[in-house]
């Protein structure tokens, strides 16, 4: 290990109760990293017992005043955006535009709810007649537990720290113990910006060792998750059985639907940041592509054109973690066709030294093939071919999830039939934005509850109801 980094508590920095460090990779290199303090439930109950005594001071705080340090901290996030995409970069191995892209997002989540909670954070006043006053607030639940996960560290915190600071919460996070130092490194940056001791407090260490004390933790009033299904569904039974509120955003197996009268320059596009984004380690990312049958072939070969012309280390990063890596190439070794393109890791160069899997398609899967129905995470499209509109509202959703959805489509009517008729969260039609203003969340084994937009701020919020006689 080059450098340790501690917990981040009540304002500064905390070395663990444990008193061990877990090492870290470069995926890039296959070099080891810097440590990161192995938490657990002493850790845990120190952060939370300074988020209670910080929360209150803070929630008394005016949406104005705390939309203005949140500003501070989105400031903060720019000034020193070099070291958090470095930080970043050493533990994830992302591209520099995959880093920048993150972290000017990152900024603008602060910005965002620091603007709206002005506007939107407050309740309302119904009208009941003369002698009654009777008014609505919007009141923060107290400490907030967020546990975030390795592929996005830093957006992906910041996507629910921003709302729930706005609305007045402490929050505890937890990130993934792969990808945890730029966490930590944005409450140290937040600490400075004037964010009071304890408001935001960074736990580090493993799931089952401060995740689920975190979870667990009986001062922790509501919860948020991103991560897999299998874990959402366990902390779904701890929160239930605690009857705390939760936040689940899980996987996706996302469809692209193309019509032959569809923009298919643009579409092919599309197909291709679903394969190089972060090297489809999204769960939004469209890795099923479904194309209208006259024109499959002809998609199938842009793609894989396009595809071949990714370079590794410029275009795409590698796999983050090394469960991830193995598990991407068991989904290959297990694909039920030879690939179009791909199909393995890089035989020489430097790729070979890291966790870099080529791009990869495989054309006209069965629908019901694993490598067409489970999530990949990784550099993976497969192709199935549609007959008209009926087979394609059909294949999307075909699948247990319902994170996102994307159809292209030269009649605009019927994309928008086919997006209110596919059931996932988010639903973009011939490349709609879908933006830090746009609710995302899924459907069925995506989870429930929403980021972003205005539906996030109200997941970190109660609302009271007042009524006065003034007789």
């Amino acid at each position: 290990m080059t450098t340790r980094h501690d917990h981040w508590i009540d304002g500064r920095p905390e070395p663990p109760a444990s008193g061990t460090w877990l090492a870290t990779l470069d995926p890039a290199t296959g070099l080891p990293g810097d440590g990161t303090a192995a938490g657990g439930a002493a850790d845990v109950g120190h952060a939370v017992a300074a988020a209670e005594r910080a929360r209150l001071g803070w929630a008394a705080r005016s949406p104005a005043e705390r939309g203005a340090i949140l500003h501070r901290v989105a400031d903060a996030i720019d000034a020193d955006a070099g070291t958090l995409m470095r930080l970043e970069r050493e533990c994830t191995g992302k591209v520099p535009a995959q880093l920048r892209l993150e972290t000017d997002m990152s900024a603008a989540y602060f910005r965002y709810y620091a603007g709206v909670v002005r506007a939107a954070g407050h309740g309302t006043v119904i009208e009941q007649g003369a002698g009654v006053h009777t008014y609505t607030r919007y009141e923060p639940y107290g400490v907030v537990g967020v546990i975030t996960p390795w592929n996005l560290p830093l957006n992906q915190a910041c996507r629910a720290l921003a709302p729930a600071l706005a609305m007045g919460n402490a929050v505890v996070a937890k990130p993934s113990e792969f990808t945890s130092l730029s966490t930590v490194h944005l409450a140290r940056l937040a600490t400075r910006a004037g964010l009071p001791d304890g408001v935001l407090n960074v736990v580090t260490g493993t799931g089952p060792d401060a995740g689920e004390a975190l979870a667990a933790h009986p001062g922790v009033r509501r919860l948020a998750f991103t991560g897999s299904v299998a874990t959402g569904r366990y902390l779904a039974g701890v929160a239930g059985g605690r009857l705390v509120p939760l936040t689940l955003e899980l996987g996706g197996k996302s469809p692209l639907v193309v019509f032959a009268d569809a923009d298919l320059d643009r579409a092919v596009a599309v197909a291709v940041t679903a394969v190089a984004a972060n090297s489809g380690q999204v769960c939004s990312a469209t890795a099923r592509l479904l194309v209208e049958e006259p024109v499959h072939d002809e998609v199938v070969d842009r793609v894989v054109t396009a595809v071949e012309k990714l370079r590794p280390g410029v275009d795409f990063g590698p796999l983050i973690t090394e469960a991830q890596y193995h598990r991407v190439l068991d989904f290959l070794a297990d694909a039920p066709v030879p690939p179009a393109t791909g199909g393995g890791p890089y035989p020489r160069g430097p790729e070979a030294r890291g966790l870099y899997i080529r791009p990869t398609v495989y054309a006209r899967v069965d629908p019901h093939a694993r490598i067409a129905r489970e999530e990949v995470f990784g550099p993976v499209l497969v192709t199935l071919p549609f007959r008209d509109e009926a087979e394609a509202l059909a294949l999307a959703n075909d699948t247990d999830y319902g994170l996102v959805a994307a159809v292209w489509s030269g009649d605009l009517a019927r994309g928008l039939r086919l997006a209110e008729r596919i059931e996932a969260g988010q639903v973009a039609v011939n490349g709609g934005p879908l933006t830090i203003e746009t609710p995302f969340g899924g459907y069925r084994h995506s989870g429930y509850g929403r980021e972003k937009g205005l539906a996030a701020l109200y997941e970190y919020a109660q609302l009271k109801t007042v009524s006065a006689s003034l007789g």
